[in-house]
This record gives structure tokens, C-alpha cells and sequence, in this order.
């Protein structure tokens, strides 16, 4: 992936968003379409599991996310939105009509 400088949306927003998008996908899968590498992907997750933005199960060889979309934002300038706003907004791909909300659950 060129670089292209800044975004608005850090990392951990992208992550979260790419397992919102694919809750079983492999770190190496998160990594490549982000553009970040599998170690940078893997304290990610590390990260917003901690913080409990969302929650892992093993379900045989794989991982499966589940998000916390009820999550708050940590800055305060957005502390009052949830991360499933943000779900809302990005996560659904460009041809699907359905929310990404439907597969995540309440932790």
C-alpha cells in the first residue's frame, strides 16, 4: 500500500473496523488491508480487547470477534458516541444494504 500520509482514522479504527467488516478474518488478513504489519495488528487487538471493545473466541484453528458497539469513544471531545456509530458509518461494505451491527452483540 503507497503511503499517503495522514488519515483521519487511526489504527485501532481501522482494525476495528476490519473486524467488524470480517470477524474471523486472521491478523495477516487485518494487517495486509490495513497496511500495517501482523505484530502492529496483533497489540491492536491486543488493545481494544483490554479496553473491551470487543471480545475474542477460538472456534477451532480461528479467532472470531464480537465488537461492543455500546463502547464510548475515549477522547472526550467524542465521548459521547458510541463505537457503534462509527460501525454505522464505515463498516458496511459500499454494496451491502445491511448494517454490520446485526452481527456484533452486546458484551
Amino acid at each position: 500500500m503507497p503511503s499517503i500520509g495522514w488519515t483521519f482514522l487511526t489504527n485501532h479504527a481501522h482494525v476495528l473496523l476490519a473486524v467488524a467488516r470480517e470477524p474471523t478474518a486472521r491478523l495477516r488478513d487485518v494487517a495486509d488491508a490495513i497496511g500495517i504489519t501482523e505484530r502492529a495488528a496483533q497489540a491492536i487487538i491486543a488493545d481494544l480487547e483490554a479496553a473491551g471493545y470487543l471480545e475474542r473466541e477460538r472456534v477451532g484453528r480461528r479467532n472470531r470477534y464480537t465488537i461492543n458497539p455500546v463502547g464510548r469513544f475515549r477522547h472526550p471531545a467524542e465521548a459521547g458516541h458510541s463505537i457503534g456509530e462509527l460501525l454505522d458509518l464505515f463498516a458496511a461494505s459500499p454494496d451491502s444494504s445491511s448494517s454490520p451491527l446485526e452481527s456484533v452483540k452486546d458484551l
